[in-house]
């Protein structure tokens, strides 16, 4: 199993020293990746299931707090959860995010895009609420298509985007295309990811029978598309007072990878929460 730490700005705050000094304590401990949320605007009223956020929850840019990580840190592998897909154009998306990977020298591996749950959220960045799923589903195309592509360039005629001989460099560190996991908690989401992603990232409060239908639907949407279904990862969130009892449990589902959150918001407790986990668990640091 493998395990990863989330880092919430709207929560923890955006204080540099504080990013990076948690950034390097997971580090040090041996959690394998840092995860960062996305939240572009709010306003008054929002909800998300049946919590409002308030619109003055400072969430940070999780590629630039990611970028800023990465200068600070050596190993741990960089992760949104989640990064919202259809609010970003892809041409420009692509870029940014392989030149992360470059710049932190292959660690930009752990991309989790989800659609998004605010009307107005889609509304102030242009995009139609209603067309957000195949608008994902292009982005997710035409960001590969862009990394795959050589000094002669691709071009892509879609329903969102359209080019001619585009070519984009830098090229992600040593791989053809950066792995795209896929988050959500529908069916719809567990499709895509069989379809088109590398993983699946169920959130939200789905029962066991509906986290095992989603993922039977996420390996079969895989094997309808010609993709392996068992190279689907499958991650979960997770607590640091998960068990080691619901960790076999978790394993017994398949699952690859837990992303806790900490209880804690304190840096001193913070990372003396992350210390006992990682010697519970017996992490160790790469």
């Amino acid at each position: 199993m493998k395990f990863g730490i989330s880092y919430n700005t709207a929560y923890y705050g955006v204080d540099p020293e504080k990013i990076t000094a948690y950034a390097r304590h997971a580090e040090d401990c041996g959690f394998e990746s840092l995860y960062l949320p996305e939240h572009i605007a709010l306003y008054p009223g929002a909800m998300v299931g049946p919590f409002e956020l308030p619109p003055s929850l400072p969430y940070g840019d999780p590629l630039d707090c990611l970028s800023f990580v990465a200068a600070a840190t050596q190993r741990i592998l960089l992760g949104t959860g989640v990064l919202l897909l259809p609010y970003h154009h892809p041409v420009v998306l692509a870029k940014r995010l392989a030149t992360i990977d470059v710049l932190s020298k292959g660690r930009m591996r752990l991309l989790t895009v989800g659609l998004g749950s605010l009307p107005g959220e889609a509304k102030a960045t242009g995009v139609d609420f209603g067309t957000r799923g195949r608008r994902a589903d292009e982005a997710i195309d035409v960001m590969r298509l862009l990394w795959a592509g050589d000094e002669q360039g691709v071009s892509h005629d879609g329903e969102f985007f359209a080019f001619d001989d585009l070519c984009q460099f830098p090229k992600p560190y040593g791989v053809s295309h950066l792995p795209i996991h896929v988050g959500g908690s529908s069916r719809a989401a567990a499709r895509r990811a069989g379809r088109r992603g590398d993983g699946y990232f169920p959130g939200g409060r789905l029962d066991l029978e509906e986290r095992a239908i989603q993922m039977d639907l996420a390996r079969s949407a895989a094997a309808e598309a010609g993709r392996d279904p068992q190279a689907l990862e499958y991650t979960r969130w997770g607590s640091t007072d998960i068990s080691a009892e619901q960790v076999e449990a978790y394993a017994e589902q398949g699952v690859t990878r837990i992303v806790v959150n900490l209880s804690a918001a304190e840096p001193e407790q913070q990372r003396e929460e992350m210390s006992a986990f990682a010697e519970r668990f017996a992490l160790l640091p790469g």
